[in-house]
């Protein structure tokens, strides 16, 4: 088995032999007032007029659906099938089948966006190499935002349902959420689908490790990278989210 079969046969079944079902998971048109708030952000923090964007763990593409109105996008994934995916929805904007940790384009982008992917940055030394990746590939005076689904502080055990119906095709899933070692870097999600192609319906158990890092260890991971004017930004009130998003600058003298 070589490097990238391996990689690849650790990922959630929902990011490889899934991932024709992940629109009916999570639906792209649900993410406009996440992806409003996140250009929001990115226009307030920067220093320089942002136009390229680049997003590390850009998934099915759900956020550049709605953000690639206002700029453009190179989207990064580790999988190859999310890729294809997003190209669907987002044919016009650059996919690259890349790693997040050691990432290496040889260019810079007004922007670095990093949304829920970096939940699945397990380890310190793991998150400052995403750090690292970030701060190179970030123009000075550009903002670097990353949005995780948990901080320490706000995790707390959860179980959550939703799914969507397509052509033919339909998913709804059960996602039990729950932290058996509070005193590590980790968290359990785990989802059972089921998923109904026309009259055939089979129910599927998927499993994600995610890691969770308090306030403090973000803004000091930012620190570390030379990240400067660090801020930890509430969601708005029409979100209802506890966890805040991190946002950095790169200094301009750099």
């Amino acid at each position: 088995m070589n490097a990238r079969e391996a990689k690849k046969k650790k990922l959630p079944r929902l990011y490889h032999d899934l991932a024709g079902w992940f629109h009916l998971m999570t639906a792209p048109e649900d993410y406009s007032e996440e992806a409003d708030f996140y250009q929001s952000v990115i226009r307030k923090n920067s220093r320089i007029p942002v136009a390229g964007v680049l997003e590390l763990g850009s998934g099915g593409g759900n956020n550049a659906l709605h953000m690639k109105k206002s700029f453009q996008l190179t989207l990064i994934d580790l999988s190859e099938d999310m890729l294809a995916v997003s190209r669907r929805i987002n044919p016009e904007c650059e996919h690259i089948h890349g790693d997040m940790r050691d990432l290496s384009l040889g260019r810079r982008f007004d922007s670095v966006f990093v949304q829920d992917a970096v939940s699945h940055i397990t380890n310190p030394s793991d998150l400052s190499l995403v750090m690292k990746t970030t701060f190179v590939h970030c123009k000075p005076g550009g903002a670097a935002l990353f949005a995780p689904d948990y901080v320490r502080e706000t995790f707390k055990p959860l179980t959550q349902h939703g799914g969507h119906d397509g052509n033919g095709r339909s998913l709804r899933y059960l996602e039990w959420t729950c932290d058996p070692n509070p005193d590590d870097t980790n968290y359990i999600v785990d989802f059972a689908y089921l998923i109904k192609d026309g009259n055939d319906i089979r129910c599927v158990h998927d499993r994600f490790i995610l890691g969770v890092f308090s306030k403090e260890e973000w803004k000091n991971s930012l620190a570390d990278a030379g990240f400067v004017d660090i801020k930890a930004i509430p969601y708005p009130g029409e979100i209802d989210w506890p966890t805040p998003v991190f946002v950095g600058i790169k200094p301009e003298s750099t």
